[in-house]
């Protein structure tokens, strides 16, 4: 079983920089330099029980989404971000359905007015 310290070493040695950046790419006078956004989280603990048997115990995980990457041309710097196609496709759907059910309601509240405005013309 691992010990607590190695698997806080682990999780200290799993998101630092080298996990962010990636390595550079040279090719015709421009250096690409990848980057991701990385976040993680851990967890452990420890106890005894009844029997008076002890215990420890923990876990680690991180997620690494691609953020972007710098682009080094004749000294200078520029930022191309990446684009998440699925959260994109994602937004653009749920802004159409509630432009749907905006325009539903809207329609549905001018509809009754006019029956009443036509009720009350009546009299």
């Amino acid at each position: 079983m691992i010990a607590m310290d190695e698997l806080l070493d682990r999780a200290q040695d799993t998101l630092s920089g080298r996990r962010v950046f990636g390595e550079p790419v040279h090719q015709d006078g421009v250096t690409v330099l990848p980057a991701a956004a990385v976040s993680g989280g851990g967890g452990g603990g420890g106890g005894q029980g009844e029997d008076g048997e002890e215990g420890q115990g923990g876990g680690f995980g991180m997620r690494a989404k691609p953020a972007g990457v710098y682009v080094i041309h004749d000294g200078h710097v520029q930022w191309q971000p990446a684009v998440d196609v699925n959260q994109l496709v994602g937004t653009l759907a749920f802004v159409a359905v509630v432009a749907f059910l905006t325009r539903w309601r809207t329609t549905a509240i001018r509809a009754k007015a006019t029956v009443a405005a036509e009720l009350l013309s009546d009299d």
